[in-house]
């Protein structure tokens, strides 16, 4: 029973990483600010270090299963 739970986590964990990496390499391809009021270069960085981690975060639940 306690797979559900990590399973939950996972899917949402990948869903999000998943979304803000296409979102980010979107804004980056069109060249447009993908945080307003901060350095480009910054916040592309931070969001993409962002979208990783939370995508390792989802490898890492589903390996719990």
């Amino acid at each position: 029973m306690e797979s559900g739970p990590a399973v939950f986590a996972g899917v949402v964990f990948a869903l999000f990483g998943g979304g803000l990496l296409v979102w980010t390499a979107a804004c980056v391809r069109h060249r447009e600010p993908v945080a307003h009021g901060v350095s480009p270069v910054a916040s592309a960085t931070l969001a993409t270090l962002v979208a990783l981690s939370t995508l390792a975060l989802a490898v890492w639940c589903f390996t719990r299963l």
